[in-house]
């Protein structure tokens, strides 16, 4: 399962951000996951469980958004989604398509708590 081994580069990454914002814990984690990405987010919701102990984001809530297939149409031009298995321009028919979106995994935001500011006093 390389879900596993993609939650354990997650919590690296989670930990790295908060270590550099001096937080002490991570509340949430929002992640966007493309349909044509390899990952299935129901697995990495169960590895993210395994993976999160022991660390800043023990408590983290997991939050995964999906988004549309958006194709790019070498023929006419035109832009549009498409479906998983059916990669082809919505206008003209074509196969001829570039990926625009939906095979990203992408972290989209942190909620961090415990961030210590320090102040600097002058006399």
């Amino acid at each position: 399962m390389h879900e596993m081994s993609i939650c354990q580069g997650l919590i690296s990454q989670v930990e790295r951000i908060a270590e550099d914002k001096g937080a002490s814990r991570v509340d949430s984690i929002v992640l966007s996951i493309g349909p044509l990405s390899g990952v299935e987010p129901e697995l990495l919701s169960r590895a993210f469980e395994v993976a999160r102990a022991e660390t800043v984001a023990k408590n983290a809530e997991l939050e995964i958004e999906t988004g549309p297939i958006v194709v790019e149409c070498r023929s006419c031009g035109e832009s549009g989604e498409a479906q998983v298995n059916r990669l082809l321009c919505g206008s003209c028919g074509s196969w001829q398509v570039n990926l625009k979106q939906g095979d990203e995994l992408l972290l989209m935001r942190l909620e961090l708590s415990g961030i210590k500011i320090s102040e600097q006093v002058s006399d």
